[in-house]
């Protein structure tokens, strides 16, 4: 046997095959050596230490895909929410606003529109109306939006139902602006205007009186902060709330008009904090 195994390896050879050489293992890879600390910093490598897992990614946050509150009647959401501040005001004279009446708490509504633009005019409409009073003790929020257009007629049906005879409205320009708006869009509708007659304490008046000259300005985000201490974090701008609720209405997102109902959840509650300051007066006699 083993002389046909000489004789086959004579005959490799003679025809020139030659047994391919072992292939040697291949040895094992070095550890690549770490960089040292101030390298892996300023190539911006970030280690992970020994037996520490890694720290799960945070999840994106949910965007709403419904306007905020629940529907009351077809294209008109409610939004309702009550708080401890601004703490009810006592019965108070309201000569600071140059109304000469004495005026109980549970008369109050304090109200603010975001409307489809700044203008003004019959084209400008509010798609939001907010209502502010104290309520068994809370500062109550009731905010009306209209999701169609079809939506307004119930709307200011809805608003005139808060108000009385002997309501007495608290606003921040809204003799200027809110209140004619809205007596144009109940004019329009064919409906009896519930806000003519009403006593109305507009405190930007009182605020330019007492502080013009003062501060910078008197707008609304001026007199909370310098009154209240208020300074607002990732407020919708008032002048973006026509694009959110337009946007919305042409098939776009809902969260701007969370956004938007926050915006005027703090106006409401600014005007109770401003009211009770001039209402109070320990509290009115006081220079920011």
């Amino acid at each position: 046997m083993s002389a046909l195994a000489d004789k086959l390896r004579g005959l490799r050879r003679q025809a020139g095959v030659v047994p391919a050489a072992p292939v040697p293992a291949a040895a094992p890879a070095k550890p690549r050596p770490a960089l040292p600390d101030n390298i892996a910093q300023l190539l911006g490598i970030r280690q992970r230490a020994q037996g520490v897992p890694a720290t799960p990614r945070r999840k994106a946050s949910v965007e709403p895909t419904s306007p905020p509150g629940q529907t009351i009647a077809p294209g008109l959401q409610l939004c309702e929410t009550s708080s401890a501040w601004p703490p009810e005001p006592p019965a108070f004279h309201a000569a600071f606003a140059r109304v000469d009446e004495m005026i109980a708490p549970e008369r109050l509504v304090l109200f603010d529109t975001e409307t489809t633009g700044l203008a003004g005019g019959t084209g400008t409409r509010a798609f939001m109306i907010g209502v502010g009073d104290w309520h068994e003790g809370r500062f109550r929020e009731r905010q009306l939006l209209i999701t169609t257009l079809a939506g307004e007629a119930a709307m200011l049906d809805c608003f005139a139902s808060w108000l009385r005879p002997d309501s007495v409205l608290v606003s921040y320009n809204g003799k200027s602006y809110d209140s004619p708006l809205l007596k144009t869009r109940f004019r329009l509708h064919q409906r009896s205007c519930p806000l003519e007659g009403l006593a109305h304490i507009d405190l930007l008046h009182p605020v330019r009186r007492r502080w013009r000259g003062a501060w910078e300005n008197c707008r609304l985000a001026t007199a909370e902060r310098q009154l209240l201490q208020v300074v607002r974090e990732d407020d919708l701008p008032g002048s973006e709330a026509p694009a959110a609720w337009l946007g919305y209405l042409r098939g776009g997102s809902a969260q701007p008009l969370h956004r938007v109902a926050r915006h005027n959840s703090q106006d409401l509650r600014s005007l109770g904090g401003i009211l009770h300051r001039f209402a109070t007066p320990d509290e009115a006699n006081t220079q920011a």
